[in-house]
């Protein structure tokens, strides 16, 4: 039953704990940003850019009133910009109408740019040490691992009320850590016990994906502010060119700049773009 299961968490948990920087701080705000940053990117290489981030924007405030260009410059590398910008959002709704600060209720925390259910329940765990159910992948593995050993396809619909029973009360904060670390442990060990899960998708290649083109041009806006567009369009063809693929087209051109422009990216002024 549940006592073994929570019993042998907490022991793997404390065998394999890892003393991450972002871990026992009761700053939400530098929570959320380790959160954000993890939603799509390993550990290991996140340690450097959270350091560096906190660094440049130590508060919520300091977020709010940072160029959109230096944000994004801070998360080049990290990859999926729009995470960047979602939180830039979240940064300036709190320091316009509370203050500065987080919410301490999932539902609030919901409500603001780029943060779900996985992500507000972080953050009330880890932040606020408040119970919830924070599913994500390495909780999910453990989850398989332990309880589905012979089924295939087990959907978070049933996984849910049982990251939610065994949550406890009184330290969430320690419990998570200790799913996440046992979780990251059997991903090292098992092969991919996550593969089991319905919910599991094979990352989309980047190398020639449209998101690997949109990261170049979010690169090289950055890199050369004021930029026009007839010399973008010949870089992204050169930089696709020297990869040996072949060149890109207007159309797929004109509509990754479009978007990037909608989504707050580009600014666009005539016919060169700024970051």
């Amino acid at each position: 039953g549940h006592m073994a299961f929570v019993e042998r968490v907490r022991t793997q948990g404390a065998l394999l704990y890892r003393d991450l920087p972002w871990r026992n701080l009761d700053d939400p705000y530098a929570v959320l940003v380790s959160e954000v940053m993890l939603q799509q990117t390993q550990v290991v290489r996140v340690g450097k850019y959270w350091n560096r981030f906190m660094g440049m924007f130590p508060t919520i405030d300091a977020l709010a009133a940072a160029s959109t260009a230096d944000v994004l410059a801070q998360w080049q590398g990290l990859g999926y910009n729009r995470r960047a910008l979602a939180l830039k959002r979240t940064a300036e709704v709190c320091s316009a109408e509370r203050g500065g600060t987080l919410p301490a209720t999932n539902e609030e925390l919901q409500a603001l740019p780029g943060i779900g259910p996985a992500t507000a329940a972080g953050v009330m765990a880890f932040a606020y040490n408040r119970p919830g159910v924070y599913l994500e992948t390495n909780v999910r593995t453990v989850f398989l691992h332990e309880l589905f050993a012979d089924r295939e396809k087990v959907s978070d619909r049933e996984l849910w009320p049982l990251v939610e029973a065994t949550c406890p009360e009184d330290d969430a904060r320690a419990w998570y850590y200790a799913l996440l670390d046992y979780g990251a442990h059997l991903k090292a060990v098992v092969a991919n016990p996550s593969r089991r899960s319905a919910h599991h998708t094979r990352q989309s290649t980047f190398e020639g994906s449209r998101r690997q083109k949109r990261a170049e041009l979010v690169r090289l806006v950055l890199a050369e502010p004021g930029i026009g567009i007839d010399e973008l369009a010949e870089r992204l063809d050169a930089f696709e060119r020297d990869a040996g693929r072949k060149g890109v087209d207007a159309a797929t051109f004109t509509s990754i700049v479009a978007d990037l422009v909608a989504e707050g990216f580009f600014r666009r002024e005539g016919d060169a773009f700024f970051a």
